[in-house]
């Protein structure tokens, strides 16, 4: 009887169990439980070098003139037998004996008591970078960071000389040197005039927020002398060029200069006067004053004819182009590598270096052109074109030169 009791009482709490269970679903049947989330900040991680950085200390110091990789990371604390066969971890990787005085490296240690040296980060330039990993065996790659490219424009109008109005309108100048071997077909840069302009789209490179440099140049108007020129970047048959607004590709059988920013210190002429022998001679060809040892480029695609010493014009190359065309380089300090008479050159190779061999009162190039061997005036020298942008582009070609150009005319 008592076993039955016991047995009653049983079943009567588990049948309360269940319906107090549904009548709790019931109540909550909307409640919605959310999980547990830290704060960001708390979770937070820096990361340098696509390494967590939280659990180290960080030192970031320069390379000094006479430093080693050898010695800095002695003097970090790696092991001898560790800094003797770093030529062996870096094999195929980097060239220990190219750390440069000026740059940064990065070492990051251990929090703990002896404080070792873990990472150690060498920046070989503003992009890429060798990471020495220590914490276990010896491990080193390398890597580059993230460059991001924003599109940027800018205008400025020329003072004195194109690189000061880059400074002043807050432009890298280098972008003078861009801007220069686009229009070096067509705008001679030695030239350049007070009031000369120029508008021009691009791209900027950054990384970790930091400029360090221009990428490519889209579009650009230079004014000079009161012309236009415009430069629009299209690409074709996967050859990208520079053309103008008709389609006509800004560059040419031959450049403008033989140098890149000098000046002209005499001109074409029948009758002047010789600076060394002091009579009235003809100077069929301009000099350009420069330093020695300034690079010398051939403005055409052609053969050398001649690379030897010559008498009052000291050493002296030739090149033989098409249609009937050879240039001249006089006073050459030294010829550029594997220039010798039947090499081939390309336009724009460099082949000598200014110096003032031969009759000279100093350093400069006296640069001369014949046409079917009748010396002409290298200044007044038209240069026919490359292709123009093909018929099947030129729809392509012309919605993009609207766009530019609506573009350009918006920058001030």
């Amino acid at each position: 009887m008592e076993l039955n009791k016991k047995k009653i009482r049983l079943f009567v709490g588990i049948i309360l169990i269940v319906i107090v269970s549904v009548v709790a679903l019931i109540a909550f049947k909307d409640f919605v439980f959310e999980p547990i989330v830290h704060p960001v900040d708390e979770i937070a991680q820096t990361i340098e070098y696509g390494i967590v950085t939280d659990s180290f200390k960080i030192e970031r110091r320069e390379v000094k003139s006479g430093d080693n990789l050898g010695g800095i990371l002695t003097s970090l604390g790696v092991e001898q037998r560790i800094v003797g066969n770093l030529t062996t971890y870096t094999n195929g990787i980097f060239d220990i004996r190219k750390l440069r005085s000026g740059n940064t490296y990065t070492a990051m240690m251990s929090n703990t008591k002896d404080s070792r040296l873990m990472y150690f980060i060498y920046a070989i330039n503003d992009t890429s970078y060798v990471v020495f990993d220590f914490c276990d065996s010896v491990h080193v790659h390398k890597d580059a960071k993230e460059v991001v490219r924003s599109l940027k424009s800018s205008a400025g109008v020329i003072t004195s000389s194109l690189w000061v109005a880059m400074q002043k309108s807050g432009v890298d100048p280098n972008m003078a040197v861009a801007l220069a071997n686009i229009y070096q077909w067509s705008i001679d840069f030695y030239a350049i005039q007070k009031g000369d302009a120029f508008k021009v789209i691009y791209e900027e490179l950054s990384v970790d927020g930091k400029q360090i440099s221009i990428g490519e140049i889209h579009s650009a108007l230079f004014i000079h002398n009161g012309k236009e020129y415009y430069a629009h970047r299209f690409g074709q048959n996967n050859v990208t060029d520079y053309f103008d607004n008709h389609g006509q590709n800004l560059r040419k059988e031959f450049l403008k200069a033989p140098l890149k920013f000098s000046r002209i210190s005499s001109k074409f002429s029948n009758s002047r006067l010789h600076p060394v022998l002091r009579i009235r001679r003809p100077h069929h060809g301009v000099d350009y004053a420069a330093p020695k040892g300034t690079p010398v480029h051939t403005i055409g695609n052609g053969t050398v004819t001649k690379a030897a010493y010559s008498g009052g014009a000291g050493k002296i190359i030739s090149v033989r182009h098409s249609n009937g065309y050879t240039t001249s380089y006089l006073h050459l300090s030294g010829f550029g590598p594997g220039i010798r008479a039947g090499a081939s050159v390309s336009q724009g190779q460099v082949i000598g270096y200014v110096g003032s061999t031969g009759l000279s009162t100093g350093p400069h190039l006296d640069f001369r052109v014949y046409k079917n061997n009748v010396a002409i005036d290298p200044l007044k020298m038209e240069s026919p074109p490359a292709l123009p942008v093909n018929e099947k582009y030129r729809a392509s070609f012309d919605s993009l030169r609207v766009m530019y150009e609506k573009n350009l005319n918006l920058v001030k």
